[in-house]
């Protein structure tokens, strides 16, 4: 029996990815039964990667026989949902489709713009199945407009809705992020669209179509350089700007991520007034630079940050970034290790303490850690209940429990292989 807010809310779940994955993920999280459909003939990407525990590899190296209950992205993105396996070539694979829609009050999907359309299953014709049903829908552009049907994946999202033109360091060419940022950020903004559809349905009865542009939500993390083109008139690229790890307003210095002892290894300081630059300076132990008038305020020391960082760097690179971090911090400066998955993972005592992270069993994998939702409530959990579903794991439960079909039949479909 599931608990949490969302317990009794059943998800006909088409998503794959990770914008799709995540953004169910949340609703799975606290009580949704989200059912995850899947091909045999074409695997969700996250089962294909390899990214499997114990085994070291680049993140582009592939497998050419890759285990689909094996990978730990699949792992973490379809944990406490349930999997199902439905062959859409078949005329009773998309009978049982709708069956299950039938069964089911929210329909989530994130495939390129024109496959539900394809399968009949526009919101239209799911109104016609469950009159009530929240039919959510998520995509790179939006479902409407001259560039809907194009395709993107996270870095096509953040090229284009602005974000990577906006990132990088001053006189290089745009910057990527190493990561589908958009993927997870957009999710979010799908699962907040979702929880709102389903507050408005227990109010007037009524469902609704969504629809996540996942550019569109890109957009709004461009803040204050959108404004200052738009107000301005100033190029985003310009000799000074991208400004890298430096801040322009306020001006701030220093500013920036600074080499620590240690291969690879960086401390991030931000000083935003003098308060906090003495204090810096009496940390260092008053070495004799910093005290020097050129640094003597705060828009010296704007104007001279190449100086200032180097000084900075050369006594930050002869201690641990952590050690530099907890003096900082004791001494009133803002200052941070920067740090890796395993600094995360395994040694931060700030994010043990609040149990980010947490284990579950899984009977390929084993036991597997999950980041968890960075939310903490009084009376509400999230509920951790199983890892991620093997391919087709649970086509017993829902087509003979849920669907109602008996066993003959459901070993039918499996061997036409329909399920």
């Amino acid at each position: 029996m599931r608990v949490g807010p969302l317990a009794g809310v059943r998800v006909a779940d088409f998503c794959w990815m990770g914008v799709g994955a995540v953004a169910t993920r949340m609703l799975a999280d606290f009580g949704a039964e989200v059912i995850k459909i899947e091909s045999r003939d074409r695997l969700d990407m996250p089962r294909r990667l390899p990214i499997y525990k114990d085994e070291v590899r680049s993140y582009g190296e592939e497998d050419p026989n890759p285990d689909p209950n094996k990978g730990g992205l699949f792992n973490n993105y379809s944990r406490n949902k349930l999997g199902v396996t439905i062959n859409m070539k078949t005329e009773r694979g998309q009978q049982l489709v709708r069956q299950l829609i039938g069964a089911s009050s929210v329909v989530t999907e994130n495939f390129a713009p024109g496959v539900m359309e394809k399968w009949g299953l526009t919101y239209d014709a799911l109104k016609e199945i469950t009159p009530d049903v929240i039919l959510a829908r998520m995509s790179g552009y939006g479902h409407s407009g001259p560039h809907h049907k194009f395709k993107s994946y996270g870095p096509v999202v953040q090229a284009v809705s602005g974000l990577s033109f906006i990132s990088g360091l001053p006189g290089r060419e745009p910057s990527g992020w190493g990561l589908s940022y958009m993927d997870n950020q957009a999710a979010y903004y799908n699962s907040a669209a979702v929880l709102m559809a389903i507050m408005q349905r227990a109010v007037t009865g009524k469902g609704q179509e969504i629809d996540v542009s996942a550019v569109e939500a890109g957009i709004n993390l461009l803040g204050p350089d959108l404004l200052d083109v738009a107000v301005n008139g100033v190029v985003t690229r310009r000799p000074e700007y991208p400004t890298g790890n430096r801040l322009v307003h306020p001006a701030a210095a220093p500013h920036g991520v600074y080499p620590a002892q240690g291969e690879d290894t960086w401390v991030a300081i931000a000083v935003f007034d003098d308060d906090q630059w003495e204090r810096l300076v009496t940390a260092l132990g008053r070495p004799d630079w910093a005290t020097a008038s050129q640094f003597a305020d705060a828009r010296s020391r704007y104007a001279r940050q190449d100086e200032l960082d180097a000084h900075l760097s050369q006594w930050t690179a002869l201690r641990p970034a952590h050690e530099t971090m907890h003096l900082l911090q004791q001494a009133g400066v803002p200052a941070a290790a920067v740090q890796n998955s395993r600094d995360l993972a395994e040694s931060d005592p700030q994010i043990a303490y609040r149990g980010t992270f947490f284990e579950l069993d899984h009977p390929v994998i084993g036991v597997a850690k999950f980041e968890g939702t960075p939310m903490r409530f009084t009376r509400t959990v999230q509920q951790n209940w199983r890892s991620a579903p093997l391919l087709g794991e649970d086509n017993e439960y829902v087509f003979g429990d849920i669907l109602g079909l008996d066993h003959a039949e459901i070993a039918e479909l499996t061997a036409e292989g329909v399920i």
